[in-house]
C-alpha cells in the first residue's frame, strides 16, 4: 500500500451559524414549572427512600462521632439498621443500641441516631429516657 487514494468526501459547511437564530431555554430542566415539578418529585422520592431504608444522623451524633473518632462503616451501619428494625417490631421509641464499637441512643420512629458513645466510655455513662436496649 504505497500510494493510497483518498476518496473525496462531501462535508457540509458548518462553519457559519445564523446570527438571528435564538435558543429557547423554556424547557430546560431546573427552570420553569416543569423543572420545579421534577425537582420536587425527585426530592420527595429521596426523602421517602431515606425514611424507609436509611438512618439519619443528628447534628449532635455527627459531632460525637467525630470527637470520639468513631467511624460508621457498612458493617456498623447494617448492625444499627437491623437493631432499629427489631426495635420497630417490638415498639421501641427511644432506645440504646450497643455494638462492639460503640453505644448509640436512637430515635426509632424517625430512624435517627441521637448520640454515640465510644466503647471505652460506655461503663462511665448513665443512660436515661430509654425504653429498650439491643446488643448487637
Amino acid at each position: 500500500m504505497t500510494n493510497a487514494k483518498v476518496n473525496n468526501i462531501l462535508i457540509p459547511n458548518v462553519s457559519k451559524i445564523p446570527s438571528d437564530k435564538k435558543v429557547n431555554l423554556d424547557n430546560k430542566i431546573g427552570q420553569g414549572k416543569t423543572g420545579d415539578e421534577f425537582k420536587a418529585l425527585l426530592q420527595d422520592q429521596v426523602e421517602q427512600t431515606r425514611k424507609e431504608h436509611g438512618i439519619q444522623l443528628s447534628t449532635h451524633a455527627a459531632k460525637r462521632l467525630q470527637e470520639r473518632n468513631l467511624s460508621m462503616d457498612s458493617n456498623e451501619f447494617f448492625k444499627l439498621k437491623g437493631a432499629m428494625d427489631k426495635l420497630k417490631d417490638k415498639g421501641g421509641q427511644d432506645s440504646l443500641v450497643i455494638t462492639d464499637k460503640a453505644a448509640y441512643i436512637v430515635d426509632v420512629p424517625k430512624n435517627r441516631i441521637v448520640t454515640a458513645i465510644d466503647k471505652n466510655n460506655i461503663l462511665e455513662n448513665v443512660f436515661t429516657k430509654i425504653d429498650s436496649t439491643v446488643i448487637v
